[in-house]
């Protein structure tokens, strides 16, 4: 047994109840094979088992009061995976599903997803199992101030800096962040996807979605491509979601479908953005509206059915292990060639392993959904500098960033895949050695 089996092996071992985490961690490893056994030294400095081994795991209970009067308790969570390169850096994810193991996979995936933007952040993530729908402002207030009197302890704009993820928008932020300012004293960084009236910068919102157009428009460049007159199907309907349909529709493409839990809109002339946007981020209503205001649309129930509409490209950008097996055949059976993920692990390894045999471009999440931590990370420059910068500004050191990116898993893609359009190979060997080197130099911390 090599020392990468021997590695995942004690994983498999040791964390047997948190599948998110062995399937982000199984993936990531296989594909670090040819590193490894090129550095020896990894082995003896045992730099794998302290990788997969987060720094530290803070969990906590979350005590409020709802609206009848009721005490209600839920977890809270912040897994502070690795600092080698940075203050840890990762989103805050309120959800029902939210657990040790779910973090676990996300603050992993992170550290490499914020060693590919190439600004010193190191990986976290956390979150609770507190679901925010059909709840009150005032619940979420109460709530999120009782989340921050235990999390404050544990952050700081040098030392860990949460941001949203799903369920945790700019509400949340606010209320977070009042939270810390009021116990600390302190008005500083400490959180990202503020308001703009108190440190937030221009392009947050956009950020995810946009970075994964523009990385996408790199990958299509790299192979003589355009978006022009291409059918994208994305799912969701959130930030990542409007805002990839947004960029990619300027740029010439149609999307034709998107959806959020509860089923999906199938628009054969392309979805109108402006109405999607009116129902999810004006009235937090649920997709099926949009049939009342484009009746010439389709709305089927239940998620899935997405993934068998006829597309060119196709932008998951909903949630982990959205497409499975079967989804990824249906994909690539009604003509999709290109897929990159706007959501944190969308695919199976099942999955993966269709496109890998298919031969379709791939581009993975830690790559293609950077954008949103790489503008997190220039509105930590923003705050410590006391500047604002326009939107302009921002959004072209996004297109840096991200054509960076693309570039960083092409040229690791050459060197160490199978072929030069490995960049699930490509995105974890150009993430691992940055976080690799600063881990050796700084000894066995």
């Amino acid at each position: 047994m090599d020392y990468v089996d021997q590695v995942l092996s004690q994983l498999k071992e040791k964390n047997a109840s948190e599948p998110e985490f062995i399937q982000a961690a199984t993936e990531v490893l296989n594909t670090l094979r040819p590193v490894i056994a090129q550095h020896p030294e990894y082995q003896k400095a045992k730099l794998l088992e302290r990788l997969i081994e987060p720094e530290r795991i803070i969990t906590f209970r979350v005590p409020w009061i709802d609206d009848k009067g009721e005490i209600q308790v839920n977890r809270g969570f912040r897994v502070q995976f690795n600092s080698a390169i940075g203050p840890y850096k990762g989103g805050l994810r309120f959800h029902p599903t939210v657990n040790q193991g779910i973090l676990k996979f996300l603050g992993f995936e992170q550290i490499f997803k914020n060693s590919l933007t190439g600004l010193p952040i190191g990986g976290g993530k956390g979150g609770s199992d507190f679901d925010p729908k059909g709840k009150s402002d005032a619940e979420i207030m109460r709530f999120c101030q009782s989340f921050m009197t235990e999390l404050f302890k544990y952050v700081g704009a040098d030392e860990d800096v949460p941001a949203g993820d799903i369920g945790v928008g700019g509400r949340e932020i606010g209320f977070l962040y009042g939270q810390y300012k009021r116990l600390t004293g302190l008005y500083e960084g400490v959180l990202t996807g503020k308001g703009l009236t108190y440190g937030g910068s221009l392009t947050r919102t956009e950020a995810t979605g946009f970075g994964l157009v523009y990385i996408t428009n790199e990958a299509l460049k790299a192979h003589g491509k355009s978006f022009e007159g291409k059918r994208v199907v994305i799912s969701g309907s959130g930030n990542v979601a409007i805002y990839a349909a947004e960029k990619a529709t300027a740029l010439g493409a149609t999307v034709v479908a998107m959806c959020d839990s509860n089923g999906y809109i199938y628009d054969a002339n392309g979805v109108n953005l402006p109405v999607i946007h009116d129902i999810k981020e004006v009235r937090r209503a649920r997709i099926k509206e949009y049939i009342k205001e484009v009746p010439s649309a389709e709305y089927h129930e239940g998620c899935s059915g997405i993934w068998t509409i006829p597309c060119d490209i196709a932008l998951p950008c909903a949630t982990q292990n959205e497409i499975n097996e079967d989804s990824a055949k249906k994909l690539i059976e009604n003509g999709c060639w290109l897929l990159a993920e706007g959501a944190n692990m969308p695919s199976t390894l099942e999955a993966q392993e269709v496109y890998k045999k298919a031969g379709i471009i791939f581009l993975p999440a830690k790559a293609a959904n950077a954008g949103g931590v790489g503008v997190s990370a220039l509105e930590m420059s923003q705050n410590s500098l006391r500047l604002s910068w326009t939107f302009e500004e921002v959004d072209a050191r996004l297109q840096g960033i991200m054509k960076s990116i693309f570039a960083n898993i092409s040229a690791a893609a050459k060197e160490y895949g199978e072929n030069e359009d490995d960049y699930v190979t490509g995105a974890n060997v150009a993430g691992f050695l940055k976080v690799a080197t600063a881990m050796m130099a700084q000894g066995i911390v």
